[in-house]
């Protein structure tokens, strides 16, 4: 039986599209189908009381530093996006929006290359329908309720299943947190 990997991400965190960097040679490594579940980092920080790195200097400075360390292991393209933090919800509407029209393939890369290697401000409007659009992706359909209850619930569903953060991943009820997890992960579907 093929496994699959469910992804739990958010386009707003770095440590999010350094996992997606690995993930497809992972997925081919393996033989793993790759599930991507959008979710709201905000909301998974309400509902469990967590917070950004960036709002404790000395975590927020760790992270700077642990981030450039991966960008050089998996040597992916990063630029730290001077519009950062920011809200997301918007995009993260357009990522469910982009599922329900059969076009996330073409805007899943797209998101994190504009977060971040090209630096765009993400959180203003004309932007994020313009990524959606070149995407093919019907930008109006990010304000129905169908794409709002999506994605509220996939970050409910996260919460539930135990996620604190992203990115998370599951490989049936097992979840492990982080890209620096993906070891793992690559066991528990190979297992």
């Amino acid at each position: 039986m093929i496994k699959q990997i469910e992804f739990y991400f958010d386009y707003i965190s770095p440590y999010s599209y350094l996992a997606d960097s690995q993930l497809g040679m992972l997925g081919e490594r393996t033989g793993a189908r790759i599930i991507y579940r959008p979710v709201s980092l905000g909301g998974i920080f309400k509902a469990t009381g967590n917070a950004s790195p960036i709002a404790n200097p000395a975590k927020g400075k760790y992270v700077r530093d642990d981030i450039a360390r991966w960008i050089r292991r998996y040597r992916v393209a990063f630029g730290n996006n001077p519009h950062f933090p920011f809200n997301t919800l918007r995009l993260m509407r357009g990522a469910v929006a982009a599922q329900l029209q059969g076009r996330f393939e073409s805007l899943h890369p797209a998101a994190f290359r504009a977060m971040w290697v090209e630096g765009q401000n993400l959180a203003d409007k004309e932007v994020v329908s313009a990524l959606l659009s070149r995407a093919g992706v019907d930008s109006s359909a990010i304000e129905s309720e169908q794409v709002a209850a999506q994605l509220r619930a996939n970050t409910d569903e996260a919460v539930r299943r135990g996620a604190f953060g992203v990115p998370t991943f599951f490989v049936e009820e097992e979840m492990f947190w982080g890209n620096d997890r993906l070891d793992f992960v690559e066991q528990a579907v190979t297992a």
